[in-house]
């Protein structure tokens, strides 16, 4: 029996479900556990997926609240992967952002045609630059 998900834009998330989710994606911020909580909770928005009391998916945005919106994450547990709860994430964050002058991610080479696939494209010649801490790229 498929469960239903639920979409939400509250903060109100553990830290133990935010770094189990983030664990399960082998994601590098997981060994900052207490900066990657608060980074999440101070983003100008989170959105998360539920299936029951389970955090299975999570995108985030930061802004300026007027022109520009960056979209840094965007995680759905690797067991749920493949069943449109990151389309539901993408399409929510894109209702928020409707009509800001510029929307912009970092795709992982994996996660082009996703992205591709929900309304972005490449930013022309724009090469993406970084100063970056993790281990997994």
């Amino acid at each position: 029996m498929i469960k239903e998900i639920i979409i939400s834009d509250s903060k109100d998330i553990s830290e133990g479900q935010i770094i189990e989710l983030y664990k399960a994606n082998k994601w590098s911020a997981a060994e900052k556990p207490e900066q990657l909580h608060n980074a999440l909770r101070n983003s100008h928005s989170l959105i998360s997926a539920w299936e029951d009391d389970q955090l299975v998916g999570i995108g985030n945005a930061i802004s300026d609240g007027y022109l520009v919106v960056y979209f840094p994450h965007l995680l759905v547990h690797p067991d749920h992967q493949g069943k449109g709860i990151g389309k539901k994430i993408v399409d929510k964050l894109l209702q928020i952002y409707k009509g800001f002058h510029m929307q912009m991610l970092t795709a992982d080479k994996e996660a082009e045609a996703f992205y591709q696939k929900v309304g972005f494209q490449k930013a022309g010649e724009t090469i993406p630059m970084w100063i970056y801490e993790g281990n997994e790229h």
